[in-house]
């Protein structure tokens, strides 16, 4: 079975305080609308949610039943987010580290995920499997910030 491991990492600043970014990143309904092709999100114990997904990406198309779990929480410092997914194309897995700095009176949050994907999605190439989700990361964050200014 093909399968490869990534590093994927982004830095996001938002132009709130970290108690607000990270009240917004840990609630569920937030996540639900801020994940792209996030149909259902249920928690199913505290922290840990079984999601389901429809993308509609190249070389990722498709639906997937999963899991997403926090833990090591340090709020609002920091926490650990795990992701496994399984779908028609195969799997993924991940381990992403999220911190939030306070910068003045913005929030920088920096991810540091490895990911590992298994199937079909392995064949299409990590080159592509990486721009995908830095795509898919781009966009959860652009979404948070705008639920982040809602909240105001």
């Amino acid at each position: 079975d093909d399968f490869g491991i990534m590093k994927i990492s982004g830095s996001y600043t938002f132009n709130s305080d970290r108690k607000k970014v990270c009240a917004a990143i840990t609630d569920p309904d937030v996540l639900h609308k801020c994940i792209d092709g996030c149909e259902k999100m249920v928690m199913t114990k505290k922290d840990q949610y079984d999601v389901h997904l429809k993308l509609g990406v190249a070389g990722l198309k498709g639906r997937y039943i999963g899991k997403i779990r926090m833990t090591d929480k340090k709020l609002p410092d920091s926490y650990t987010l795990l992701v496994e997914g399984k779908g028609m194309p195969g799997f993924v897995k991940g381990k992403s580290l999220i911190t939030m700095e306070e910068k003045g009176k913005k929030t920088e949050l920096t991810c540091d995920a490895d990911v590992q994907v298994g199937g079909l999605i392995a064949a299409i190439g990590s080159r592509l499997i990486s721009a995908v989700s830095k795509k898919m990361m781009a966009s959860f964050f652009k979404a948070l910030a705008a639920e982040i200014k809602k909240r105001k």
